[in-house]
């Protein structure tokens, strides 16, 4: 493991206590990546290790930087299986698409940033309302790593699950304007079964 993966994973340890389970995926022509769960009462959190360890760049920038540019993991969160909502057997299901949109930068030369959507091809989990995300400003739940200069600091990067229609309506009228309607509306975010917030008024 590099010293950027180990600086990261003592923040999540730090920040979100010791890990329950991880798992690895590997893609071709990528790195690994890992996501670890972990488990706070009925709250869950899936966060990727790996993406951090190359800064993410446009491919097709002509003055790439082995060092500078963005590095970022991602964070998810959810509740178990509330109201007939989904358990931790199918809500684990999300850690391949985690860990594909983790390798995204390497693969698809995405650079992943703050409001953001990030289409996932299908469910999240097996059988979920939601097939693509929000990037949401970091900075809560976990500090940003500081690496050493040259190197820009590793942030973390909240993933809030978006309906089909929600993402639809975000193409529109922009991040902002569907995190206000979550708000107004009282969206429980971490509700793996929830409806798509009100969008015609």
């Amino acid at each position: 493991m590099s010293d950027v993966l180990e600086l990261v994973e003592a923040r999540l340890r730090t920040a979100l206590g010791e890990p329950d389970a991880r798992a690895a995926v590997t893609f071709v022509g990528t790195d690994r990546i890992e996501v670890l769960r972990f488990r706070d009462g009925d709250v869950v959190r899936y966060a990727t290790l790996g993406m951090s360890d190359r800064p993410m760049a446009d491919p097709t920038s002509s003055a790439r930087n082995p060092l500078r540019g963005p590095r970022a993991e991602l964070v998810l969160t959810v509740r178990i299986g509330e109201d007939g909502g989904p358990g931790l057997s199918v809500l684990d299901e999300v850690l391949r698409p985690l860990a594909v949109l983790a390798a995204s930068p390497q693969v698809e030369g995405v650079v992943v940033t703050p409001g953001a959507s990030l289409d996932l091809g299908g469910p999240l989990w097996p059988g979920a309302p939601f097939s693509s995300v929000l990037v949401a400003e970091p900075g809560g739940l976990v500090e940003d790593v500081e690496l050493d200069l040259p190197r820009d600091p590793v942030r973390f990067l909240p993933l809030l699950p978006m309906t089909g229609n929600e993402a639809a309506w975000k193409r529109v009228h922009g991040a902002g304007a569907l995190q206000d309607r979550w708000l107004r509306h009282g969206t429980d975010l971490r509700d793996p079964a929830r409806s798509a917030v009100p969008l015609a008024s």
